[in-house]
C-alpha cells in the first residue's frame, strides 16, 4: 500500500474581510513519480477546490510555482514527495505580495526590479534591420546565455536574510541580472553606471554572503560567483572614485 502524506498548507484570502491566517490538514494517498505540482491539483481537484496555488508550465521553465516546502523555498514541480517525509508543510513565499493560500505576486517585484537595474542594452547604435548581427565570441555568448537560465521563480530572494529583513534591498536575481548586463559587450554602460544602480547597501554591498540563494536556486545558477564578481568590481570602483577626490 502506499504511503498517506499529510499536507499542512498555509490557507488565507486577504481579498476576503472574514479569512484569517491558519494551516489546513489534507490527506493523500502517494503514487508513483509524485511531484508536489500534481499532488496540490489533486487536492483541489478532489478535496478542495479553493485552494490557490500558481502552476503553468509544469517543467520548472516558468517559475511560477515557488513556494516554502518544508521551511525551504523550492518549484512544487521540481519536488518529488519520494524524497520528503510523511508530513509535509507547505507556505508561500516571503517578501512578495500575498494573492491567496500559496500564490504570490512574484511578477510586480519583478518588475520593479527590472526598472531599478534597468534590464536592458544600453547602446547609442541605431538600430538597423537589414543589417547582419554582430557576431560575438562563444565563451561570452555561452557565460550570458549561463545567467539569462533564471526562470524567475523568486525562491532566491524568499531564501535571503537581508531580503527578509530590508524591503529595499534587490536581491541575487537582480544582481545575477546586473552582471548579465556587464558581461555582454553590447552593453555601452560604464562600471561607474553600474555603481549607480548596486555600489550600495541595497545591492551588492548590502549581500551578507550566506549564500541561501544559490542553495536554493532550482536551476543551479552560480550566483556565489557573480556576487564575488560584483563585489569585486564595484569595491575597485569605489576605491577608484575614493582617490580621484
Amino acid at each position: 500500500m502506499s504511503r498517506l502524506l499529510k499536507f499542512n498548507i498555509f490557507r488565507y484570502n486577504p481579498a476576503d474581510e472574514v479569512s484569517e491566517p491558519h494551516m489546513e490538514e489534507f490527506v493523500l494517498e502517494e503514487t508513483d513519480s509524485m511531484t508536489l505540482f500534481i499532488a496540490l491539483n489533486r487536492i483541489r481537484e478532489e478535496q478542495d477546490p479553493s485552494l490557490q496555488f500558481d502552476f503553468c508550465c509544469r517543467a520548472g521553465i516558468c517559475g511560477s510555482c515557488g513556494m516554502v516546502i518544508n521551511g525551504r523555498p523550492g518549484l512544487a514541480c521540481h519536488t518529488k514527495t519520494k524524497d520528503l517525509s510523511g508530513e509535509i508543510t507547505l507556505l508561500p513565499l516571503p517578501v512578495y505580495k500575498l494573492v491567496g493560500d500559496l500564490s504570490v505576486d512574484t511578477g510586480s517585484w519583478f518588475r520593479e526590479m527590472y526598472t531599478k537595474t534597468e534590464s536592458w542594452i544600453h547602446t547609442t547604435k541605431t538600430f538597423d534591420p537589414t543589417a547582419i548581427e554582430e557576431r560575438m565570441d562563444n565563451k561570452q555568448a555561452v557565460d550570458i546565455y549561463e545567467l539569462e537560465r533564471c526562470v524567475e521563480c523568486g525562491c532566491c530572494v524568499a531564501a535571503c536574510g537581508t531580503a527578509r529583513m530590508r524591503e529595499d534591498f534587490i536581491g541575487a536575481a537582480a544582481l545575477n541580472r546586473v552582471a548579465r548586463f556587464l558581461i555582454d559587450p553590447r552593453d555601452q554602460r560604464t562600471e561607474n553606471d553600474y555603481y549607480e544602480i548596486i555600489g550600495n547597501d541595497m545591492g551588492i554591498f548590502g549581500c551578507m554572503g550566506l549564500l541561501a540563494c544559490e542553495d536554493v536556486c532550482p536551476k543551479h545558477l552560480p550566483l556565489q560567483n557573480q556576487l564575488g564578481f560584483l563585489r569585486r568590481k564595484m569595491g575597485i570602483t569605489s576605491l577608484k572614485k575614493i582617490f580621484k577626490k
